[in-house]
């Protein structure tokens, strides 16, 4: 059974995963306010 403690490959692996997923959420939020910035544009017009 392992220990308590995650290995540094595991908490390597941890760092690049959650890295990855914080830039994804980045991207879709601006993404996002993009997208309904200009769908208000073309319903006020």
């Amino acid at each position: 059974m392992r220990g308590e403690m995650a290995d540094s490959q595991d908490m390597k692996a941890h760092n690049e995963t959650y890295v990855g997923v914080m830039n994804f959420l980045k991207v879709g939020t601006i993404a996002t306010i993009l997208v309904t910035a200009l769908v208000v544009l073309i319903i006020a017009t």
